[in-house]
């Protein structure tokens, strides 16, 4: 059912997500300082390209520079990247299809608004 869901969540919404998250990574690792978005920004592109059977959990090793990563993440980006899962959502919630995919698309807010100190693992 994985794989389904996966198929269709790449059809419909998920290369784009990704090509978007793809693209703020290169942009981000333009620059020294930013590389760790850009990286933060890779993960969750592929996240963003096969998110079902996966989830997000706290890396247990992350401290203050993650906590002040994330605070520069959600002013420049995240607050953005959030709207644009919520919107996705919405869209996707419309037929009885894409409730699963709208569930997944919300799964990937808190991930998008605060990258920084989070692991993506299989579930």
């Amino acid at each position: 059912m994985r794989v389904v869901l996966n198929i269709i969540w790449l059809i419909f919404g998920g290369l784009w997500l990704a090509i978007g998250y793809f693209a703020a990574g290169i942009i981000c690792c333009i620059l020294i300082i930013t590389i760790p978005f850009g990286i933060a920004s890779f993960r969750i592109g592929v996240y963003a390209l096969w998110p079902f059977g996966k989830t997000i959990v706290d890396r247990p090793t992350s401290g203050v520079a993650s906590i002040i990563g994330n605070v520069i993440w959600l002013i420049v980006a995240g607050i953005w990247l959030a709207i644009a899962h919520v919107v996705s959502a919405i869209a996707m919630a419309i037929t009885i299809i894409g409730i699963p995919l709208a569930i997944a698309n919300l799964k990937m807010v808190p991930i998008s608004l605060m990258p920084l100190g989070k692991d993506i693992v299989d579930s």
